[in-house]
């Protein structure tokens, strides 16, 4: 399930959109924290191909399967 669109908020919160219309509203810092720093958020983008939410100009990315896993079951997030 690749991620259609994507809004940053604040901090390490993101609006996701995925391609089978269902959007999410979650805060990432558990899965990519350790890896992007908060004033680096602003790098994040999705491959075209893939899907993916990436960061760091690709250095960083989060496969959409596991975004979505993520976000559909983690504790602080709500559908949009």
């Amino acid at each position: 399930m690749k991620l259609r669109q994507f809004e940053h908020h604040e901090a390490y919160r993101f609006l996701l959109i995925f391609e089978n219309g269902e959007t999410w509203e979650a805060d990432l810092q558990d899965l990519i924290g350790q890896h992007v720093a908060v004033d680096s958020l602003h790098t994040a983008r999705i491959d075209a191909e893939w899907g993916c939410l990436e960061f760091l100009n690709g250095r960083v990315d989060i496969e959409p399967k596991t975004l979505y896993r993520y976000v559909s079951t983690a504790k602080d997030r709500r559908a949009a």
